[in-house]
């Protein structure tokens, strides 16, 4: 049983990602931290479950390597991310469509060119050779040669806008914005909504559009990827990397103060500031008067097959939005080590409310986007979050306040935006409004070195 002294100079209140992010920052500048978690293990919603040899993500969130955290955060030393295919595989009508990548746009380009210059009649052999992806023939999901080369050339734009530019842009749901960004409504449906249906969870699309701008900026800049090894590694690797007994787990918050926690089990431990780093409900739980944002739910399914469904590592997007699976990926073959060896994993992402049906109309769906049978899969597991994502509707504050008053802080994704990105780099927010007012200075960390897998 713990005394009222000062336990340390900051208890943080949440080891997910936010407040692991805080707790570097905060040791790195020579305060004593103690980070109390209520489950048994840290990581919050990025949580992966092991069964027979599968390792099973509960939310399966994606990630991109153009994250600036991931390469500013100290303690990410080591951390293994496991890259997508580059863009994304759009299923419309029985075929799969190359969409997003570098490559992809700039054989559109060339196309375009070719058939903008050939003379008549012989605009059909100028095409000739484009990829399947491109623009041979009938108009694909995304268009003609024109519409992907200008699909790619928003995108370069994206990538090269600065953050600060975006953030200034006029803000409406993204879905209203779309119809005024020079896209033709093909492209529009065959891409860009189911793209940004999964970046944003949103499948309404009533996400603010400078949101949605930031995560086709980070789109368009990296690869999306997911963690080596399962969800729960990222958050493992920050804890192991923080000085031993700094966090501690099945420690229950049961109130807060500037100078003090009650736990339901471990007494008052006394510090100096207080840091909330939970999920937003959480949070005003225990502070009455923050505000708690709507959520996006989540359904994730895994399944298992003897032999994988496509045996490329890409992200498959439905473009016709025939059934309820927003999302899919043969994610033994985007990540080996989570599947054993021989058996194939395949995860599937529903958005929204699930269908009363939801394991056969799931099933029905993937037999038809992988274009195979799925009588002879496995179920492994369904896991279904409410309040998996918070929403980020129009008009949304990507920088909402950690400061609540001197020795008071909040931070997560629920303050910036509903991304790792933003949950890691609100830590870092709070961290630094936390030395400010200690009078400390915050550390500059060394930039880490994250290694990629294949």
């Amino acid at each position: 049983m713990l005394s009222t002294a000062h336990h340390a100079d900051v208890v943080i209140v949440g080891a997910g990602l936010a407040g692991l992010s805080a707790a570097h920052q905060l040791t790195g500048a020579g305060v004593t931290v103690t980070v109390l978690e209520a489950a048994g293990e840290v990581g919050g919603r990025m949580s992966t479950e092991h069964v027979d040899g599968f390792r099973l993500d509960r939310i399966g969130q994606l990630l991109s390597t153009s994250y600036p955290e991931l390469t500013r955060s100290p303690g990410l030393e080591g951390l293994a991310l496991s890259a997508f295919s580059p863009g994304v595989l759009v299923h419309s009508a029985g075929r799969h469509y190359r969409a997003g990548a570098p490559r992809s746009a700039r054989g559109a380009l060339a196309a375009a060119r070719a058939l903008a210059s050939a003379p008549r009649g012989t605009a059909r052999g100028a095409a000739r050779g484009v990829p399947r992806s491109g623009v041979r023939g009938a108009p694909t999901p995304l268009g003609g040669a024109l519409d992907q080369a200008r699909l790619g050339a928003a995108l370069a734009r994206l990538a090269a806008t600065p953050v600060e530019r975006l953030l200034t842009r006029p803000e409406l749901p993204i879905g209203t914005a779309l119809k005024t960004r020079g896209l033709p409504t093909r492209t529009l449906d065959g891409f860009v909504r189911p793209l940004l249906s999964a970046l944003l969870c949103d499948p309404d699309l009533t996400t603010s559009s400078r949101c949605a701008d930031l995560a086709l900026r980070g789109f368009a800049r990296g690869r999306l990827c997911v963690p080596s090894g399962g969800a729960s590694a990222f958050p493992a690797l920050l804890a192991a990397a923080l000085p031993p007994g700094t966090v501690r787990t099945n420690v229950k918050v049961t109130s807060v103060a500037t100078t003090s926690v009650s736990t339901a089990d471990h007494g008052v431990i006394g510090c100096r500031s207080l840091l909330l780093a939970t999920d937003a409900r959480a949070a005003a739980e225990l502070l009455p008067g923050l505000r708690v944002p709507a959520f996006h739910p989540i359904t994730v399914l895994h399944h298992t097959a003897p032999e994988p469904p496509l045996t490329d590592p890409a992200l498959l997007l439905d473009a016709d939005r025939a059934g309820p699976v927003a999302y899919t990926a043969v994610m033994s073959e985007v990540d080996p080590a989570r599947a054993p060896r021989g058996r194939a994993l395949i995860s599937s992402t529903v958005l929204g409310p699930p269908p009363p049906d939801l394991e056969a109309a799931v099933l029905r769906h993937l037999a038809r986007l992988y274009g195979t049978s799925t009588d002879g899969w496995d179920l492994l597991a369904v896991r279904h979050t409410p309040e998996a994502v918070p929403a980020m509707p129009a008009p949304h504050d990507v920088r909402r306040p950690v400061r609540v008053l001197a020795g008071l802080y909040v931070c997560g994704d629920h303050r910036d935006t509903s991304t790792v990105q933003g949950a890691l780099y609100s830590g870092r927010r709070a961290a630094h409004a936390i030395l400010t007012d200690l009078g400390r200075r915050p550390a500059e960390p060394e930039v880490p070195v994250i290694r990629r897998a294949a």
